[in-house]
């Protein structure tokens, strides 16, 4: 709980700055190119939040309706990585700031992503055996990468679920029926799951450190 706590008080601190970097590239620039980045770590932050609630619900059809609801909004933790194509000199703004503000958001934002997978997968290690739930795990990774995908090249969000399904459903399954047809999504999608997945795994070895 200790633990916890600390890293929710750097975390947020750390994502305060970013709003602060936010504001004075604003002001100083009066260019609003990067405001998005504050909505964009809003949506990471959902996932984060709802998965502090894993434990805290036994029954077993709230526990897969936060699933649910956490594996629809996860994607927008990873998809900030993607802000970075943003980064450019046509702006009022020293090329070094952007370069540092949208690392920070990224950064922010994997943070956000594997600590709620992390409190996922010991969830999930509560349900089924060691070996399923790594498989699991990898498929919800190739999941996310997907989702990354459909945000940044077809400008869905997880909001047209309810807004727009019939087309968002239309899009996926055409993708998935005929995947000879749709080179590009997959072999972005197979790059974004094996880097997020080492990531991830380099993640979890971090607080480990020490006995290296």
């Amino acid at each position: 709980m200790k633990r916890s706590f600390y890293f929710n008080h750097l975390l947020y601190t750390f994502i305060g700055f970013i709003f602060i970097m936010i504001a004075v590239r604003f002001f100083y620039s009066g260019n609003r190119h990067a405001l998005f980045l504050g909505w964009n770590i809003f949506l990471a932050w959902i996932p984060y939040a709802i998965s502090n609630l894993f434990s805290a619900n036994k029954k077993g059809w709230k526990q897969r309706f936060l699933f649910a609801s956490w594996l629809l909004f996860w994607p927008n933790a990873l998809y900030m990585v993607t802000d970075l194509i943003h980064i450019n000199e046509t702006y009022k703004v020293p090329l070094w700031y952007d370069a540092l503000l949208f690392f920070s958001a990224a950064v922010a934002g994997l943070m956000m992503a594997f600590v709620s997978l992390y409190r996922v997968e010991i969830f999930i290690a509560q349900k089924l055996k060691k070996t399923k739930a790594f498989f699991l795990m990898i498929g919800i990774l190739f999941m996310g990468s997907f989702g990354v995908y459909l945000g940044r090249f077809y400008r869905f969000n997880s909001w047209d679920i309810i807004h727009d399904p019939f087309y968002l459903a239309k899009s996926i399954f055409g993708q998935l029926l005929f995947p000879q047809d749709h080179l590009h999504t997959w072999a972005v999608t197979i790059l974004f799951t094996i880097i997020f997945t080492l990531l991830y795994y380099i993640f979890k070895i971090l607080p480990n450190l020490k006995k290296l």
